[in-house]
């Protein structure tokens, strides 16, 4: 009969040191959770940039205001009877 005890106490102990140490383990799941939140939290960025991607695709496919501005600021477009000034801020007297 005293073993039935020792034998339920050991098994106690078996499932507690699994539960704190094992791969099921406390440790374990709060890791797993920081990376899901570091994961959300990439998803989210990713998210909004594609969010943001989108709607310019849209506004290019919609308008050609959008690829005139482009082709202003990121080529330098300029139209035939248009003159390009460039004003440069480092100029001594």
């Amino acid at each position: 009969m005293r073993a039935l005890p020792i034998l339920l106490a050991a098994l106690l102990l078996i499932v507690q040191a699994e539960l704190w140490f094992g791969r099921g383990g406390v440790s374990h799941v709060m890791e797993l959770q920081r990376e899901v939140a570091a994961q959300r939290a990439a998803n989210d960025q990713a998210r909004t940039r594609n969010e943001r991607l989108q709607a310019e695709v849209t506004d290019l496919r919609e308008g050609l205001e959008m690829v005139e501005e482009k082709a202003r600021m990121e080529l330098g477009m300029i139209r035939p009877d248009e003159m390009l000034v460039v004003i440069s801020p480092n100029v001594t007297r």
